[in-house]
């Protein structure tokens, strides 16, 4: 019997969660990552300055020591956060935003807006804390995610959806009104970011004051 082949060993999927030329770096952040329990899962589409990169739904590693993360380049540390806000643990996920929020580097971006379509309402208030500057026309961070909704309409739009349903089905207990929700806060900031860099209103999907929202679980 002839032995079988050597099987080619197959790049790790999150290096595509990145733009390409950032492979060594994401490879050198994965080098200090502990072996995953489970293999990541949901991983979804987004452009990223004209290009496709596809981000992972949930992981499932746990943290590598601050040592090794001490270790670092700065933007591999950023990298290493961004991977950690997909983590399965909401608090994990909250931990590793409140180290990119304040970043707007275009692939930094669908990281935290990311988190804003998720059912974590603390991780939604980190979120409008760490932008609340966004809505100044001329901030890098009105730009950065004004530029990365227009280039994902359809993925903003599922986005805004997802607020509305969480709220409905979770928060409406607290906020009766979705106007004053957190999530509603942001949407209104990444909307005008996103109408500026369009040059013309972005739609919203948020409901009327009055209207039924039954659908939306």
């Amino acid at each position: 019997m002839q032995p079988l082949p050597d099987l080619p060993d197959l790049p790790d999927p999150l290096i595509s969660a990145f733009p390409a030329r950032f492979a060594e770096d994401v490879e050198a952040v994965l080098a200090v990552m502990p072996a995953a329990q489970l293999e990541p899962v949901g991983f979804f589409p987004v452009g990223v300055e004209g290009r496709e990169v596809s981000i992972p739904g949930r992981l499932y590693h746990d943290e590598p020591s601050a040592e090794l993360v001490a270790a670092l380049s700065p933007r591999q540390q950023r990298i290493l956060h961004c991977l950690y806000s997909r983590h399965c643990d909401g608090r994990v996920r909250q931990r590793h935003l409140a180290e990119i929020v304040g970043h707007v580097d275009p692939w930094v971006v669908p990281y935290v807006l990311q988190l804003t379509g998720e059912y974590v309402v603390e991780i939604l208030v980190a979120v409008l804390d760490g932008l609340r500057d966004l809505a100044a026309p001329g901030n890098p961070g009105h730009i950065a995610y004004g530029r990365f909704i227009v280039e994902n309409p359809l993925h903003f739009a599922r986005t805004q959806r997802r607020v509305v349903s969480y709220w409905n089905c979770y928060y409406r207990s607290v906020w009766s009104s979705f106007r004053g929700y957190p999530g509603c806060v942001l949407l209104d900031l990444f909307r005008s970011a996103a109408s500026d860099s369009a040059g013309r209103p972005w739609p919203s999907l948020a409901p009327e004051a009055r209207a039924r929202v039954d659908g939306y679980c």
